[in-house]
């Protein structure tokens, strides 16, 4: 059985939806907040979410259990394999999956990952370092990149606007 929950984070409320001990989907949203939250599962997944936004996680250890095709699939374990602090453009995801043609495609992909911030799809940029798309808005990728820009100080990124 599903359950949601929605939580407060530094970018707004966040939706979290999960069934049989995996994590479903990690979305932004304008829902209001759950007053009261006692499924330990949600518990853990929030204290992973509010160290990774104090600093103090780099990656994160939930069960995830996701739909899409297996192009999809591919893109977000390549996607989730980018380190904290770094980015890859979507020429890059495309190469590492051997299909250099498919930067397009990767982006599609990218565009419908149900797991914001856990599969860290924040952390593509297109080739020439413009932050294009996001579900959550470019705002809160920026936001997000300039949070994990720990490990490159200085770090600029071009809105493209």
């Amino acid at each position: 059985m599903k359950e949601t929950v929605v939580i407060t984070s530094p970018l707004g409320n966040i939706r979290l939806v999960a069934a049989d001990g995996f994590l479903l989907s990690c979305s932004f949203t304008e829902e209001p907040v759950t007053e009261k939250i006692n499924n330990l599962f949600f518990l853990d997944i929030i204290s992973q979410l509010n160290r990774y936004f104090d600093g103090d996680l780099r990656v994160f250890d939930i069960p995830v259990a996701i739909g899409g095709s297996t192009f999809q699939k591919k893109v977000w374990m390549e996607v989730n394999k980018i380190p904290f602090g770094q980015t890859a453009s979507y020429q890059e995801i495309a190469n590492a999956l051997s299909k250099p043609t498919a930067a397009r495609a990767v982006g599609a992909a990218n565009g419908t990952n149900p797991l914001l911030i856990v599969i860290p799809c924040h952390r593509i940029i297109a080739s020439t370092g413009e932050l294009t798309g996001y579900a959550g808005g470019l705002w809160r990728k920026l936001k997000l990149l300039q949070m994990e820009a720990i490990d490159q100080p200085g770090q600029q990124y071009n809105l493209g606007f």
